[in-house]
This record gives C-alpha cells, structure tokens and sequence, in this order.
C-alpha cells in the first residue's frame, strides 16, 4: 500500500511517475553519444567512474514505484503488535539483537531483505507504517550501514532490500530528521555499488537475478543511473539465460523459486513503468515464457504443488503475481527442460515429476521425487506430496525437513525403501537419477504419459517405468508402476512400495477385499482407488500447507517384492460420485 501524496514525496525528494530524460538510450543519439555509452561500459565500476560522478548528483530517489503484489496481513498485524511473525517463527522487534541474530537463516532474509515492508502495507496506512518501518530501519542501519557483512549484504537479499526500499520508500523516508534521511539514501546508494561488484559473485539461479534486478532497479531510480542502467541490462539478459530453462521454468526446478523469479520480474516491470520507460524485449519474453511455466504446476484451485521442497503456496498468492506481470498466457503443459508435465481434462488436474533432481547447488532443499505425481479435481487436492523441505525452521524442524526430501515422502515407487537419488548426510544428492525417458501421447480417448528413470540400475539393478492414462472426461486416471531388470547387477527379490499420500481433507477406507479403497474428500467428489498387485494398507503420512504448517494425513502404499524378471504393479483411480 503506497499511501501518499505527490506533494509529500515531494518534499522526501521522490516524484511518483515523473517523466524525466533518458540519459543511455542509443536510439535516435548522436555518435559522440554512442561511443560515450561505450566508454561508460569500460569505466563502470572502476575508480575513473567514481571519480566521474562524484558529487554530480544530488542524493533522492527519482521516483517510487508501486509494489503490485499483497504481502501476508497476518505478518503485518504481527508488526503493528511489535513483533516479526514468518512461518510460525515469532521474534520480538525490542529485542532483536541486529548484530548477533540468533534466528534460523530464512527468517533472518525476510528480516534482511526487507520484505517485511510489503507485509506492513497490507495492514497500514503511511501514517501507521512509517514509525514501526523507521524504528526497524534505525536499529538496522546502526549495525549494518557501515559494515557489510553476510548475511544481510549477501547479494540477494542486497538485491531483494532494493527493490523493497523503494517500493515502500515513503514508509521509510518520511522522516523530518536529515541526517537519518540522508543516511537512508546513502545506504541505498551503497547498496547499489556493492551489487555492482558482487552481482556476479552471487549463487546461479534466482539468487543472481536478484542482484542483477537490483542494479537495474537502482539504474532506473537513482540519479545518474544512465551508464548503470547498460551495465545492468546486459548483465540481467545474461543472467535470465542461466535462472531459467528456455522453456520458462527455474533451473532449481523449484515452484517457489519459479514463483519468486516472475515477482522479480513483475516488480522490475513497475520500475520501468512509473519511470515511463520502455522495458526491454528480453525481459517481457522471459516474464511470458516464466508465467507459462509457473501456470503449468497449478492445480485446479490455482495453488502451487508440493515439489523440490515447496509447499502448497495459495492461489490467491500465484494470481496476484501473475496479474501483476500482466501476461495472459496459457499453463505450459509440456516443460521437458523445467521437468514437469500436466496432463488436465475435465476437472482433473494431473501433475508430474519428469526430470533428474536439480543440481545441488542449484537448489536449497532438492528431493529425491522424479516420477512422483500429484492429482487434484477441481478446488480439491486428493494425491499430493509432503511438501515443505526447503521452509527448515520454526513449524519445521531440521530433521523433518530432511525427511521431506526422500522419495517417501513423493508419491511415487520405492525400492528397497531407498531414494531414487541419493541425499548425503551433508545435504546435497549424491548419485542416482541421471537420465529420464519421456513419452507423451494426445489421443481422442485421453491423454498417455510414459516415463522411466534410471536412479535404481546402479544400486539395485531396476529401471522404474510409470504409465498413466487419463480418460478425455477427467474421471479415471490408470497407472502401473513397472521395475524392469538392468545393467549386469544380480536381480535378488526386493521389496518396493507404491506410496499414494493423499490431502487432509481426504478420509480413506479400505475395501473388504483389501484390494482398493473410497477416497472421500470433504464437501468434495467421492474418488475409488484399485490396485492389481501387492498388498494395500492405509498408513499415516503428512502435508505442508501454503503456510508452512504440517497438517496430519494419510497415505495408501501398495506393497510387495520383485521377483528376478522385475514386477508389475497396476492400479486405477476413479470419480465415482
């Protein structure tokens, strides 16, 4: 919420929407000009550049541009109250120790990357806001203005601070008080400088698009920003390439990132728009092709599936971003490169897992879950995945979080109750999946998907093959699991479970031949599941919701062992009311 006059930000030294002259463009300008540009590039970030600049131009910020995405309201009446609230996790603001933090390393982002800001706005007026943001940003600047230091000047969350500083500027420069005015600008200013030395330092994927986003932002929005600006560009057309799949879709494969990249973007775009100025090609195609790709691991109610250590983030949350970035674009059903496939008809949504983990250093919280599967009908969730690797900390101990990352925590086959790719006890994957074969037919009578990875061959000699077929109309969804032989391992019998979890608002109950169960969805469709082989049983499982909070459910795992030619495992899922 930006509530503010044009006359206050006046007298803060910030125009909203001022149109002002483009300082870099090379459209229309003169040679001289053009080779001016090109020295910029040479001396950007060098001491002849400072030196250049030095006291040309006056400290403000040229504009503010709107923040079009809602922040967390629980969060912000938790700071109105006195106190930081994330995932569960509370700290009082009177005694946060800025200096020696002792808070689990997500929470210090949000505190860092002062996204807090957004979730202040959701619940307050500039009058309200501008006091709590102030105080905050008093106690942060005394410790950190000066003294750079990780991990509040890690590139991201300098890059994230940006973005969120001059969004929310009115709340923190609404200050009669000079010298903290002042000090405010100057920091910003610094920031910008460190994000021009760092940005390429910063971890590959979304981490590096931040920082580049940052430096465009500061290009855009500080004076003198011109020879930044080109710099800045360049540098975000180079990183886009390598944050994201030509597809669309995270290089850490991971929804939540997915979700983050395309708010980047979407906040960069009211940058460019509340200066007037035309955002470049390279980012509205790379905004499209993310929208895609973010659409295409929706379910029915809009939210987000439980993957690569994601929880279930709210619809709510998926259609304020992506209206945001104004792109109209359909759900990328295909994503061979971002590793997922979407097969849909009627009301039933079918997503899966097609592709190796991610690399770990590409990943925070990367799971063992190729061939996992999750299916919703309609507004209801009825197989999903655990969920909620990546969010360690309050709700979430550190060992559950490890948990969630195994192949049991997915539904999908295990064997030998080992994961399909292997998570070390340092945390990164280790050995497993390193290839996946993709077949995918569109017939009149539905759709068929057939996929098999190789992250057992090596250790125990099985390739796992998934086939699903789902009926034109949505209602019937037939699977069978497949271990075939491979590689010149000796096949011994081994025993496999295919595990099922289902949404806690689905109540299972077994059949008396104990060869199916009624999957009963609360206010929802009545769905009957059948399996051709093994054992069935109902065990207890869990679920992380949008919010980050483990949610007791249940499980159906259908059991049994491999004989030496490998096994066969069928089975059905059926709308029957």
């Amino acid at each position: 919420m930006n509530d503010h006059s044009p006359l206050d930000l006046a007298q803060d030294g910030i125009e909203q929407g001022k149109r002002l002259i483009r300082l870099s463009d090379d459209k229309g300008v003169s040679l001289a000009q053009r080779m001016a540009n090109h020295f910029y590039r040479l001396t950007w970030r060098t001491p002849l550049h400072a030196m250049r600049l030095k006291g040309k131009y006056p400290l403000k910020l040229l504009a503010v541009p709107d923040d079009p995405i809602p922040g967390d309201a629980r969060a912000g009446k938790a700071l109105r109250a006195g106190y930081f609230l994330f995932r569960g996790m509370k700290q009082p603001i009177a005694s946060l120790d800025f200096a020696n933090p002792s808070l689990a390393p997500v929470f210090l982002d949000y505190i860092h990357s002062f996204r807090w800001l957004r979730d202040l706005a959701t619940v307050a007026t500039r009058e309200q806001a501008a006091p709590i943001a102030e105080a905050i940003m008093r106690k942060w600047l005394a410790v950190h203005a000066e003294k750079p230091s990780e991990p509040a000047w890690r590139a991201d969350n300098a890059g994230w601070r940006l973005l969120f500083w001059t969004a929310h500027a009115p709340f923190i420069l609404s200050s009669t008080d000079l010298v903290y005015r002042s000090l405010v600008l100057n920091c910003i200013a610094r920031t910008a400088r460190h994000l021009d030395r760092s940005a390429d330092k910063a971890q590959a994927g979304l981490p590096r698009l931040v920082a580049w986003g940052g430096i465009v932002t500061a290009s855009l929005l500080i004076p003198g920003g011109g020879p930044r600006r080109i710099f800045g560009e360049a540098g975000l057309e180079r990183t886009i390439g390598t944050a994201f799949h030509p597809d669309g879709g995270s290089v850490s494969r991971s929804p939540a990132a997915q979700l983050d990249g395309v708010m980047l973007l979407a906040m960069l775009k009211a940058v460019y728009d509340v200066r007037r100025e035309a955002m470049p090609d390279f980012i509205q195609i790379a905004m499209s092709r993310a929208v895609a790709a973010l659409l295409g691991i929706t379910h029915g109610d809009g939210g987000l599936g439980s993957w690569q250590g994601g929880n279930a983030i709210s619809d709510s949350l998926v259609e304020a971003v992506v209206a945001a970035t104004g792109v109209r674009t359909r759900p990328l059903r295909q994503a061979r490169d971002w590793g997922y496939q979407r097969l849909s008809a009627g009301q039933t949504v079918l997503l899966v897992d097609a592709a190796p983990p991610p690399v770990s250093h590409l990943a925070v919280a990367g799971c063992a879950s190729t061939n996992a599967m999750e299916i919703s009908d309609g507004p209801y969730r009825l197989v999903v995945n655990c969920g909620g690797a990546a969010l360690a900390g309050g709700t979430i101990p550190e060992d559950l979080a490890q948990g969630l990352r195994t192949t049991a925590a997915h539904s999908t086959l295990v064997l030998a109750d080992r994961n399909s790719t292997a998570i070390l006890n340092d945390g990164t994957l280790g050995k497993g999946v390193t290839e996946v074969e993709l077949e995918r037919q569109e017939l009149e009578q539905g759709s068929r998907l057939e996929i098999s990875h190789d992250g057992y061959v090596r250790r125990l000699g099985f390739i796992h093959r998934r086939l699903l077929l789902m009926g034109s109309d949505g209602r019937e969804v037939r699977g069978e699991d497949m271990l075939l032989p491979s590689g010149r391992r000796k096949h011994a019998a081994t025993g496999f479970a295919v595990r099922f979890h289902l949404a806690p608002d689905v109540e299972p109950t077994l059949t008396a031949d104990k060869q199916g169960a009624l999957l009963r969805i609360q206010m929802g469709p009545l769905w009957q599941f059948r399996s051709g082989g093994g054992a069935l049983a109902i065990e207890d499982s869990l679920w992380v919701d949008g919010d980050g909070r483990p949610h007791p459910t249940k499980q159906l795992v259908v059991t049994g062992e491999t004989a030496a030619g490998g096994a066969s495992i069928g089975w059905l899922l059926k709308r029957v009311g």
